[in-house]
């Protein structure tokens, strides 16, 4: 939380023409703007507010692939992060060239950069985004910073696309330069005059020497929970990624979880199910599959407030198994899969426990929907979805609960032996049975009462960052 949210006070929001104006009026900016697709629309706000000489060293578009590729290298795909990049690190490298001699010592010289799929005049169905940074110098002579971000534009005309792009160019440049120190506050007004209704901010990446301090992880739990975002997602290294082009022509399998911590079911939960999906695909697919560990936001507020500190660890257990997280808005299963769906055109697949499986089939979840149960189910299958369902072990009884001798309501029976009989229900038979006595509540029980046997119910990794680090109330070693 930002010092000016704890101390309750009410951040000021210029609107886009005051933010533009400004930056034209702040002497110690002078920089480059190079914009490709969608048309001149950041640098045109400098233009039209006044003052724009004493900005803009140069302002430039190369439309054409054959000129991009001449000035920022081949590159696959033009909308890209990769080519984003090479947009900043040359363009940057010029004004340092060129301007350092002449005015380094008064000058903090920056590039503004974008490359945009907007909606074309010839309609289609292609899908409307666009890659944004900035890579600048705080001070004079200073290193660089870096701010990258990845927006969806969600309004169905070209103009009104423009627009927005326009907008949220300025918010980035005014954030870089004023908000820097408070990165959470950035991230914050990078909606500001606009709204989700228009804009999706799914990734945001920073870097460099002004940002040495900050957390991408957090920075991309802050978008979903502002709602700039449903989803964001980072590797085990911390690299924030942007779900589109990880998911893009891949199989997905995902094990949403609490991940307090991680325990040995969790890890043998993917690897059943990987086994499970590796013999369903083709051969020739064998190496395209994506695993995601996914959080919700609703796991991590579940006390109605969000503990960073909680948070953080949880990413670094996930991260000392080698895991790739997804943090997501979206409680719904039905809604988790037609995110997935829309981000990959292979396979989806989800893995749960029998408690989750029991939580699907209550109708209490579904009151939202017209349909009801039926509707999520339709929702949640209609892409041929499969779940993989990993036992549990009922203490009252001592018996294992699998598919087999699952429970269902009376009025939902055929709808489940249905969804068995079509294979989108899938039991998970190769399981270690000396782990179904693990459960995460009583790990942390066993941590909370220093009580070593919890060590052997979670992988190595996990125990050694807990130890180290004195998650979850464990002692640390003296």
């Amino acid at each position: 939380m930002s010092d000016m949210a704890r101390a309750g006070v009410v951040r000021d929001k210029p609107d886009t023409h005051s933010k533009a104006l400004r930056i034209n009026l702040d002497h110690r900016r002078y920089g480059t703007f190079a914009e490709i697709g969608a048309g001149q629309e950041v640098v045109r706000w400098f233009f039209r507010v006044g003052g724009a000489a004493g900005t803009i060293a140069k302002s430039m578009s190369a439309y054409d692939m054959t000129v991009s590729d001449a000035i920022y290298g081949p590159c696959e795909r033009y909308v890209c992060r990769p080519r984003l990049e090479s947009m900043l690190c040359h363009e940057q490298a010029l004004n340092i060239d060129r301007l350092m001699d002449k005015r380094g010592d008064s000058t903090a010289f920056f590039t503004f950069a974008d490359t945009v799929s907007a909606k074309s005049f010839k309609g289609g169905g292609r899908e409307c985004h666009g890659w944004l940074g900035v890579r600048y110098q705080l001070y004079p002579r200073d290193q660089d910073s870096e701010i990258i971000i990845h927006i969806r534009l969600l309004d169905t005309e070209n103009l009104l696309q423009q627009e927005a792009l326009g907008i949220v160019g300025v918010n980035l440049l005014y954030g870089a330069f004023y908000h820097h120190h408070e990165p959470e506050v950035l991230v914050e007004s990078l909606l500001d005059s606009l709204s989700t209704l228009r804009i999706e901010i799914d990734m945001i990446d920073f870097s460099g020497i002004g940002f040495r301090m900050v957390d991408n992880r957090v920075m991309s739990l802050k978008l979903v929970q502002l709602g700039l975002s449903k989803a964001a997602m980072f590797d085990s290294k911390g690299k924030v990624l942007q779900p589109s082009e990880v998911f893009y022509k891949k199989n997905i399998l995902v094990e949403r979880g609490s991940f307090r911590p991680v325990t040995h079911v969790n890890i043998d939960m993917l690897h059943c199910a990987r086994e499970k999906m590796l013999a369903y695909l083709p051969e020739e697919e064998h190496q395209n599959i994506v695993t995601v560990t996914e959080l919700t936001m609703r796991n991590l507020q579940e006390t109605n407030t969000l503990n960073y500190s909680d948070f953080l660890a949880r990413a670094d257990i996930l991260a000392a198994c080698g895991m790739t997280t997804l943090i997501s808005d979206y409680f719904e299963y039905y809604r988790l899969a037609a995110f997935l769906s829309q981000c990959a055109s292979r396979s989806v697949a989800l893995v749960m426990g029998v408690p989750s499986l029991k939580e699907l089939f209550d109708p209490k979840y579904y009151q939202n929907l017209d349909g009801g149960i039926l509707e999520s189910f339709g929702r949640l299958f209609k892409l041929d979805l499969k779940l993989y369902v990993y036992p549990w072990m009922d203490r009252e009884s001592g018996n294992q609960v699998t598919l087999e001798n699952f429970q269902v309501a009376h009025e939902l029976r055929n709808l489940f032996k249905y969804l068995m009989s079509r294979g989108c229900i899938i039991h998970l038979d190769n399981f270690k049975e000396e782990y179904l006595h693990i459960y995460s509540r009583e790990v942390l029980q066993l941590i909370a009462k220093q009580n070593p046997a919890w060590e052997s119910m979670v992988p190595q990794a996990v125990s050694s960052i807990i130890r180290e680090r004195g998650l979850f109330g464990c002692s640390r070693p003296t």
